[in-house]
């Protein structure tokens, strides 16, 4: 990607002035972001991926004002004629390739950060209410048209009738109609209401992840604890004094325990490598279809749910961490950033190097590039 390159996609901006001057900072408002603006799924193919048990879809109903919301699967849909519903259909681009290439569009920030592509395709006065996400988002107009007021409000008070995060004192200070090819940014914290303007409304939200200090340290820690020898030094006491209060923790056993937590972070590499599994760990909902070796004198490419990163030392794919240098290093860290090991690519890679990228082709993450 040329991060370089004006692109209409961002009203003109490119990539690289887009991050200074927008990201997480002021919401941007694209018309035309994209001329041949086209949904990634028909009505008919959302319905059927909603039905599915390994699809995360919410149905969200505002009929005469009483809001309700069902988790999927959902085995039917309301009438396209009946005002006030939504269906939401999380992690498209593990399921369409063409929702996978609307997700790469977005690739100018971190993998590490981009989360997926959710559709929403909502009859007339359809919408989720006023509310506002923790996580920066752009929402793209497919087809139809929705109203949006949006604020940059700081005392947002939730209702506590209603089954959803929905503002109970929203104060737009903005509103735009967006129509198909239009594009909205919002920085995180942002209060917005999206309400479908008639029937047939179909917007695409890209998320991003944005992990709490507690969550992120709830994920790395067991991953750090991994690999320590379970030989490692026992807490031993041969000084410990009888005592009149058993039931109070010994301060030399605390210190055992912080000195043990502290060792496990600073073993060479270990925050690196965990840090790398946690981020790449797909979904509970992806799963992968296992393949062959990957054909002579062929290339490779990423499979759509594939996530894959790399450091100085490693490269993670799907969880795991493998550990690569020179060429090879090389090598697979462009696979990671494009996506894509051409037949030569491939070819230069080593002995060891191929057999991974064959084991990975077996387990389903890689696919054989196509002609």
């Amino acid at each position: 990607m040329q991060i370089a390159l004006p692109t209409p996609m961002l009203a003109g901006l490119s990539p690289a002035q887009f991050m200074r001057k927008h990201w997480q900072k002021k919401p941007l408002l694209v018309r035309q972001a994209f001329d041949a603006a086209a949904p990634p799924a028909s009505l008919k193919e959302l319905a059927a991926l909603a039905a599915r048990d390994d699809v995360e879809s919410r149905l969200v109903t505002a009929f005469d004002g009483d809001w309700k919301l069902k988790q999927g699967p959902i085995a039917r849909l309301p009438a396209m004629s009946k005002p006030g519903w939504t269906l939401l259909v999380q992690g498209l681009d593990q399921h369409l390739a063409e929702a996978r290439a609307l997700l790469d569009l977005f690739r100018f920030v971190p993998d590490a950060r981009l989360d997926d592509l959710m559709l929403s395709v909502a009859s007339d006065g359809g919408g989720v209410g006023p509310h506002f996400d923790s996580y920066d988002v752009f929402l793209i107009q497919l087809a139809g048209k929705r109203r949006w007021r949006i604020g940059a409000q700081r005392d947002a008070v939730l209702r506590d009738d209603v089954p959803l995060k929905i503002i109970a004192n929203f104060k737009p200070e903005e509103e735009f109609v967006l129509e198909a090819g239009d594009m909205l940014y919002l920085p995180p914290g942002w209060a917005h209401d999206g309400v479908a303007v008639g029937s047939g409304c179909i917007t695409g939200s890209v998320g991003f992840r944005a992990s709490s200090a507690e969550s992120l340290a709830a994920e790395l820690l067991p991953r750090l604890l991994d690999d320590v020898e379970s030989a490692s030094r026992l807490y031993a006491d041969p000084r410990q004094e009888a005592t009149s209060e058993p039931a109070c923790v010994p301060a030399a056993l605390l210190d055992f325990a912080r000195r043990a937590v502290e060792d496990a972070v600073q073993r060479p590499q270990a925050l690196e490598r965990a840090l790398g599994e946690a981020l790449t760990e797909p979904k509970a909902t992806v799963w992968f279809e296992p393949g062959e070796p990957l054909p002579q004198g062929q290339g490779a490419v990423l499979d759509r749910r594939s996530r894959m990163l790399y450091d100085a030392a490693h490269v993670f794919l799907n969880g795991e961490s493998f550990r690569a240098g020179g060429r090879d290093a090389a090598l697979m860290r462009s696979l990671a950033d494009t996506r894509v090991l051409s037949a030569a690519e491939v070819a230069r890679l080593s002995t060891d190097a191929r057999e991974l990228l064959d084991q990975w082709t077996e387990d389903g993450w890689v696919q054989p590039q196509t002609p």
